[in-house]
């Protein structure tokens, strides 16, 4: 049986000193003054080196009843009997149920 080196503490503390984490370099845009990734394309204009690669993000406006809504929930019932809204009708309303037509076997 061979005997094994000694892992000192030294040794320990070596091969963790490459374990620290960097923090994260980002770039401030000279067009939108807005902060990001260096090499990677400006999502608030939409350009990369001054050509326009894809449509700049647009921040879709929400009501508050939008936003705090969620399905099910009693504050969607709430908030859907203050504002009644027409609601379409689907095909299952007027058509025959699908459970029913099936054959059993």
């Amino acid at each position: 049986m061979s005997v094994r080196m000694r892992h000192t503490k030294s040794h320990t503390h070596n091969r963790r000193s490459h374990h620290a984490l960097s923090s994260i370099q980002t770039v401030v845009d000279a067009k939108s003054n807005a902060r990001r990734l260096p090499h990677r394309l400006d999502e608030t204009t939409g350009e990369y080196r001054g050509t326009l690669i894809k449509a700049p993000r647009v921040k879709k406006e929400r009501t508050k009843a939008e936003k705090y809504s969620h399905p099910g929930s009693k504050q969607t019932a709430q908030i859907e009997e203050k504002s009644p809204k027409l609601k379409k009708q689907s095909a299952h309303d007027g058509g025959t149920d699908i459970t029913r037509t099936r054959r059993s076997v």
